[in-house]
C-alpha cells in the first residue's frame, strides 16, 4: 500500500490543543487490543516504517510504565539513519479491551526525561464496528503551539505509517 493510501486511512485532525486521530482495522478489537497491550506485538509495528522499536521496560498496567527506543534501521532515510528516539509511557488507566489512557515523554535511552519536550497525555478508545475496531487516539497537550510543534515533528505521517504496520501485524496474528 502507498504511503498516501496508508495516510488516506488516518482520520486526524485537532480540537484546540488536542489532536485527535481515528483509524479502523480490519480485526477484532482483542486483537488490535492485543497489538497495544503486548510487548512482542509494539515491537513488531510501533514506530514509522524503516525503524525498530526494542523495549528497555514494559510493565503494562495502571501506574506501570514502558520504556522504549526507536532506531531508524532503512538506510534509505539518509539522515534519519541511524537516529535514536526514545520515549516513557506512564499507564494511567487500563480498561481491557476498551481504552487506555496515558502520559507519554521524550527521554533519553536511559530514560531521562528530555527538557524542552512536551507531554503527551493520551488515551486511547477501541470501539468494536463489525469485526473491526476503530481507534480513536486523542492526544491533549499543553497548549496549541505544543500541539503545532509536534505536527511539525511528523506526529501524523509517523501515525499512518506505523498503523501501516500495525495492519500487516493484525493480518498475521488472524
Amino acid at each position: 500500500m502507498s504511503e498516501q493510501g496508508a495516510a488516506s486511512k488516518l482520520v486526524s485532525y485537532a480540537e484546540g490543543s488536542t489532536l485527535v486521530m481515528e483509524r479502523t482495522f480490519d480485526a477484532p478489537r482483542e486483537l488490535v487490543f492485543k497489538a497495544y497491550s503486548q510487548k512482542e506485538h509494539l515491537e513488531n509495528w510501533w514506530g514509522p516504517k524503516g525503524w525498530q522499536t526494542t523495549s528497555v521496560k514494559f510493565d503494562f498496567r495502571p501506574n506501570g510504565e514502558w520504556h522504549y527506543c526507536m532506531k531508524c534501521v532503512d538506510e534509505k532515510q539518509g539522515e534519519f539513519f541511524g537516529q535514536l528516539s526514545c520515549g516513557k509511557t506512564y499507564y494511567q488507566e487500563i480498561v481491557e479491551p476498551e481504552r487506555i489512557t496515558y502520559k507519554d515523554v521524550f527521554v533519553d535511552a536511559e530514560g531521562n526525561e528530555i527538557s524542552n519536550m512536551p507531554e503527551i497525555f493520551a488515551s486511547i478508545t477501541f470501539l468494536e464496528e463489525n469485526d473491526k475496531t476503530k481507534v480513536i487516539i486523542r492526544s491533549q497537550f499543553d497548549s496549541v503551539e505544543t500541539l503545532q510543534q509536534i505536527m511539525d515533528m511528523g506526529v501524523v505521517e509517523g501515525s499512518a505509517s506505523q498503523y501501516e504496520r500495525l495492519d500487516i501485524l493484525l493480518e498475521e496474528l488472524k
